[in-house]
């Protein structure tokens, strides 16, 4: 009797365990592979911050520049070429979860 036990329990456990637990995480990691209402709200608040920050540098580049005309700043600039490239992705990203708080909606 226990020579048939160990192999019908490995066998459950393989054929229906297994794909039973992964099927079950696949499920879980799809459902929670999209932004909460908090998440959004979140990202926004810290987008806002971020800009308002920016414009913080910007005033205090324009201060020490005006002090030391020797002073270049190291950061993306929106007059550069070669940074506007990566400032224009961003702003896309943006448009693109602005669009998909829309149509959630």
């Amino acid at each position: 009797m226990d020579e048939m036990i160990i192999p019908l329990i490995a066998v459950l456990a393989i054929f229906v365990g297994m794909p039973w637990i992964i099927l079950h995480y696949v499920t879980k990691w799809k459902t929670s592979a999209t932004l909460t209402n908090d998440d959004e709200a979140l990202l926004e608040e810290l987008h806002q911050l971020a800009r308002r920050l920016d414009e913080r540098m910007d005033t205090v580049e324009r201060l020490v520049a005006s002090d030391h005309p020797e002073f270049s700043p190291g950061r993306l600039l929106p007059d550069r070429a070669t940074d506007n490239v990566a400032l224009e992705e961003i702003e896309q990203l943006r448009t693109m979860s602005q669009l998909k708080g829309r149509i959630a909606k």
